[in-house]
């Protein structure tokens, strides 16, 4: 028993220090969700893009991760997006809650090409806090109160696009942070995080038309220099205005390719305009003997269709 909580505490550890401040990226943004990975994702499309995700992971363990969050983008003008995320991110008795929001641009290179270059600016605001009103035992006279600290935030964002070939690169949270308050020894002052997300898609008409999608997406740690590598491959068929899909993803750290975080299948559908993701995570760690997994659930709905001038947000 000993043994089995102490493994457990070393899993907690590592998740409390990897709470960076940010939404955590699964596999939700395989769920039809682009906005969610870029906020350079803004405005293309016709309508207004709503987006709820929720992430139970580490199923059958006490206190383990739990996220939800809400997004919407919108086209602004013929050229620009904006859009929202709110979330909220618990892990035992840290907890954060915050909002995100981004203006995008999208210019054209060659429309007869469909050759495009997207830039977006997001100012976040985080509220990180330690909840002690749960606490069993606390022998420390020190704390005495919650600890809750509030952190302004910048994000950038990059896509590009040229016919089915797709690009994106994120920074996230530039600027340092200062949690004075909490004087953690082992807490990153750095929180700066980059994602690179990348993908094809593969696509044969017909009766109906098919697609295949092949991704990778990568994120690093600029704090301790961790870094976690996606492969993923998605299949969809469409079905005039409904599409459905079904395929995979194979998380790994990159100093432990032949070592998988997970493995998790993905499937969802587009009818008439209302969307629906799931994604069971099968845990490939040590942590396998003590959770079955994890799920992720995308809902999603696209309102008030508005068609563009430019090509570049369709």
């Amino acid at each position: 028993m000993r043994k089995i909580t102490f493994l457990l505490f070393i899993f907690w550890a590592m998740t409390f220090r990897g709470q960076e401040l940010t939404i955590p990226q699964l596999s939700q943004y395989l769920s039809d969700n682009p906005f969610l990975m870029s906020p350079a994702h803004a405005g293309i499309g016709n309508y207004v893009k709503v987006r709820m995700n929720g992430l139970s992971q580490w199923v059958g363990i006490p206190d383990a991760p739990d996220t939800q969050s809400l997004s919407a983008d919108v086209r602004l003008g013929n050229r620009s997006g904006i859009g929202m995320v709110l979330y909220n991110d618990s892990n035992g008795e840290t907890k954060q809650r915050g909002s995100r929001v981004s203006f995008a641009h999208h210019l054209t290179i060659d429309q007869y090409d469909d050759h495009y270059f997207s830039l977006a600016l997001s100012f976040n605001l985080n509220q990180f806090r330690i909840d002690i009103e749960n606490f069993q035992e606390n022998n420390d006279l020190a704390i005495t109160d919650d600890r809750a600290s509030s952190n302004p935030n910048f994000d950038l964002s990059a896509l590009y696009r040229k016919g089915n070939y797709f690009l994106s690169l994120n920074v996230s949270n530039i600027l340092n942070k200062d949690f004075e308050k909490f004087n953690f020894l082992y807490e990153p002052n750095i929180l700066r995080n980059y994602f690179l997300y990348s993908g094809y898609k593969f696509r044969k008409n017909g009766r109906a038309d098919f697609e295949i999608e092949p991704s990778v997406f990568f994120q690093y740690f600029e704090s301790d220099g961790r870094s976690v590598t996606d492969l993923n491959v998605k299949f969809r068929l469409y079905d005039f205005i409904d599409s459905y899909y079904a395929g995979i993803t194979y998380r790994f750290l990159n100093d432990q390719v032949a070592q998988p975080l997970y493995v998790a299948p993905i499937l969802g559908l587009n009818k008439s305009g209302f969307y629906f993701g799931y994604s069971y995570q099968v845990i490939l760690t040590e942590l396998l003997g003590y959770s079955s997994g994890t799920h992720v659930v995308t809902l999603g709905v696209d309102l008030f269709q508005g068609i563009s001038n430019c090509t570049c947000t369709y």
